[in-house]
């Protein structure tokens, strides 16, 4: 009997120590992964004031009074980047989304290419509002031109009061 056991301790303790080994093995290709992995990449797309800085956005405006930003790009991916804008405009029942939005369509800015690791300010571009109101928008979609093919890539905007 007591060979029997010894027997099996022996087998326990030998899969004991291949599954510590493998643990160790598996734990240490997966610190390897996370440490050598490069970054996914990104692309910031904002908006500037009138002077060109990242703040001191325009809350409130009067009918027909012109508004004038400047759009950013900065590519972080590591490929070309292709690209066009769409500035609308919207109003407090317009549906803002990580999809884009139902705003309405004011203007379409062209076809972009930046290349890695690339920033780029675009504009000046000017706007108003025809009618009074709370929370009108200025809203900017970027759209991507991947492999041919367009597809909404982010959106930003600016909420104004206009008042008359």
């Amino acid at each position: 009997m007591s060979d029997n056991l010894k027997s099996n301790n022996n087998l326990f303790e030998k899969l004991l120590k291949i599954c510590l080994i493998l643990g160790i093995i598996v734990v240490s290709g997966f610190i390897l992964y996370f440490v050598l992995a490069p970054e996914p990449g990104y692309v910031n797309f904002g908006f500037l004031n009138e002077n060109q800085e990242a703040g001191n956005y325009p809350t409130e405006a009067s009918v027909n009074e012109t508004i004038s930003f400047y759009l950013t790009v900065e590519n972080r991916l590591d490929r070309d980047f292709k690209f066009r804008f769409d500035i609308k405009r919207g109003n407090n029942t317009t549906f803002l989304s990580s999809s884009g939005s139902n705003g309405t369509l004011y203007q379409t800015i062209g076809n972009f290419t930046l290349d890695p690791n690339e920033f780029q300010i675009y504009g000046q571009y000017n706007i108003s509002f025809s009618e009074v109101g709370e929370n009108q928008i200025i809203i900017a979609e970027l759209w991507q031109f991947k492999q041919e093919i367009e597809e909404f890539y982010s959106i930003v905007f600016i909420r104004l009061n206009i008042t008359s």
